[in-house]
């Protein structure tokens, strides 16, 4: 049997156990031989192995073989854990990422597998690594999925008829993780076919397992069904008759859940673009036509390509812990490896990302957390010294604001050394030499500049002029801004505002000397008439009074090099950014529309001013203006 085709399943299902494998490994630095991550540790390594070993990729099930032997010593209560052991649980956790990499490639696994193997193998062999627990009966017993409390000396058993889905992927895989589920609940007395059988996908759907647990019918059912790909589970059991009624007379619904390809959901976003882009052209001949009846049609068309787009859209959208889970690790090692103590707090886990824009956001990410741990945080003994806890916070949170997201990365450790900025900066000559302070918004612009650091040395984590200048670039091109708040010996936040996705956006459209621009609608605060009262001078900038604020205002046409707008009554757009604001002035306002964002390769000088580019529904291009280059 072929099982390459798989191969793209097994990777995406064994990087969600080695994203929990790291986790609970975290969880178990804390809290030494708790009972919870332990299991759950040993239970993402179980079945990591039978995977594998289904696969035939027999590094992996070796290597998860020999973590599992370390992990049930600890399970069982026998042995304890220690720092020295954490250490290699860590190292071997990275070793079988790296190596399920490798195998899923075709590669020849590196020697570092061999040699995690052996360090395994040893720490089993020597008691001074793993001290024996003088009661076993100290340590607990692995949690249940299910709390079943005790209602009699032998729990009542179940038969449980279970039918994988007709197009199941790695059919001896899936009943393997369902064998493993029901274990979670009770004690299985048999597995018909037995579970090699099911392993070496010797059945066609259907297995059956008894199960000794005093958990409910619907309970076993819910649980059985969560493994995926389980079409239905029947209990054949008086009691679980009536609590299977309403689960469609006893069985149990069909996953409502089906995996699909990115680069489909990347085809149909790219094929609504195109329909979002037809749609406009039909409403403007439409405008163009006394026909009642075309009208009609075009706007009802237009309607169902808006739902359609709604849908599409929400099918791309996933929540950031997929790409914020694998940050508590990185801030362990990196703290770690320069003697510093952080608490690490992620926020806001469950907001939903474009696809497409999550992808990109991770490497930002990286920077500034590394920025933060190497030059935020002070040494323990410093932060003592100031008065603070030893161990600094360190928070990564992500929050919906309007139509965007915002991510945030705090730290409450020395903040941005200005003083050494602005040194470095006369040095440099970034700024006059008789300059003695920076705003947050000169701060920003310096530190941003390609190969800028004021690291006296360079180190792994930062230091190597990339960070700051490579976050900036990166969020920029993505269509946000970054801002930098920070206060000497309190501690710095790094603001990142992206839009939700980078196909289709919201945006006002623009017109400046009779070319239209488009100015997305995020930013949009307000639109007003400028009127010649309403301008003032401060400091020889020109600013818009606006009801009781003092507006910096930005003529588009002075930045496009045009002459001034002359007798014509221009537009004022209120812009907005965070905390910042601004005016910016146009000849003339023509619209809301969504757009479908387009690659954009910038003139000489116009990158500053310009994101990106779409089509109009004309057929027409317009550039989208980059409102956090204007603020």
């Amino acid at each position: 049997m072929d099982l390459s085709r798989y191969a793209d399943l097994f990777l995406t299902e064994s990087r969600d156990h080695l994203s929990a494998i790291n986790h609970q490994l975290l969880e178990l630095e804390r809290a030494p031989n708790a009972p919870e991550p332990i299991s759950a540790i040993f239970r993402a390594v179980h079945t990591l192995k039978g995977m594998s070993a289904t696969m035939g990729y027999d590094a992996v099930a070796g290597l998860s073989h020999e973590l599992e032997t370390v992990l049930d010593g600890v399970r069982r209560g026998e042995r304890v854990i220690t720092p020295p052991v954490m250490d290699v649980l860590f190292e071997a956790a990275d070793v079988l990422e790296s190596c399920v990499d490798q195998v899923v490639r075709g590669e020849t696994v590196g020697p570092e597998v061999a040699t995690v193997i052996e360090r395994l193998r040893a720490m089993n062999r020597m008691s001074g690594e793993f001290p024996v627990i003088a009661d076993p009966t100290a340590a607990a017993p692995p949690m249940p999925s299910v709390p079943t409390p005790p209602t009699s000396p032998t729990p009542p058993s179940l038969s449980l008829r279970v039918r994988l889905a007709a197009n199941a992927p790695l059919r001896g895989v899936r009943a393997f993780v369902v064998v493993k589920r029901a274990e979670s609940l009770g004690r299985v007395l048999a597995v018909v076919p037995p579970v090699e059988a099911l392993q070496a996908e010797q059945f066609e759907r259907d297995f059956v397992i008894r199960l000794e647990t005093d958990a409910s019918p619907a309970d076993v059912v819910a649980v059985l069904r969560s493994a995926g790909d389980v079409e239905r589970v029947d209990v054949e059991d008086a009691r679980a008759r009536s609590a299977a009624e309403g689960t469609d007379g006893g069985r149990a619904r069909g996953a409502r859940n089906v995996r699909i390809d990115l680069r489909r959901l990347d085809a149909l976003m790219n094929l609504i673009g195109e329909l979002v882009i037809t749609r406009g052209r039909l409403l403007e001949l439409a405008m163009m036509r006394d026909d009642a009846a075309l009208t009609d049609a075009v706007t009802e068309a237009s309607r169902l390509v808006t739902d359609l787009q709604d849908q599409i859209m929400a099918s791309r959208m996933v929540p950031v812990w997929q790409v914020f889970d694998r940050f508590p690790r990185l801030v362990r090692d990196s703290s770690r490896a320069l003697g510093k103590q952080i608490e690490f707090t992620i926020e806001g886990k469950d907001i939903e990302l474009d696809r497409s824009m999550l992808d990109e956001i991770g490497e930002p990410v990286v920077h500034l957390l590394r920025n933060a741990i190497d030059h935020g945080f002070e040494m323990p003994a410093e932060r003592r010294a100031a008065g603070k806890p030893a161990a600094g916070k360190l928070v990564l949170s992500a929050a919906r604001e309007r139509s965007s997201i915002t991510i945030r990365v705090t730290d409450d450790g020395r903040g941005i050394d200005r003083e050494r900025v602005l040194k470095k900066a006369r040095h440099l000559g970034l700024v006059d030499a008789s300059r003695s302070e920076l705003s947050d918004d000169e701060l920003i612009r310096i530190i941003s500049r390609p190969g800028f650091s004021t690291a006296e040395s360079v180190t792994d984590i930062s230091g190597r002029g990339v960070g700051i200048d490579a976050v900036h670039n990166r969020i920029r091109a993505l269509g946000g801004s970054v801002e930098i708040r920070s206060v000497p010996g309190k501690g710095t936040t790094v603001a990142l505002r992206l839009p939700l996705t980078l196909a289709i956006l919201r945006a006002l459209l623009v017109r400046v000397e009779g070319d239209t621009f488009a100015v997305p609608m995020t930013h949009v605060n307000e639109t007003v008439e400028l009127e010649a009262s309403a301008l003032k001078s401060v400091k020889g900038h020109e600013v818009l009074m606006l009801r009781d604020d003092v507006l910096p205002l930005v003529r588009f046409r002075s930045l496009l090099g045009l002459s001034p707008e002359g007798a014509r009554m221009p537009q004022v757009i209120v812009l907005e950014v965070g905390e910042r604001r601004a005016g910016l002035v146009v000849d003339e306002l023509a619209g809301q529309r969504d757009i479908v964002v387009k690659q954009f390769d910038a003139v000489r000088n116009a990158a500053a001013l310009f994101s990106g580019a779409t089509i109009l529904g004309d057929g027409a291009p317009a550039l989208i203006v980059d409102v956090g280059s204007l603020l």
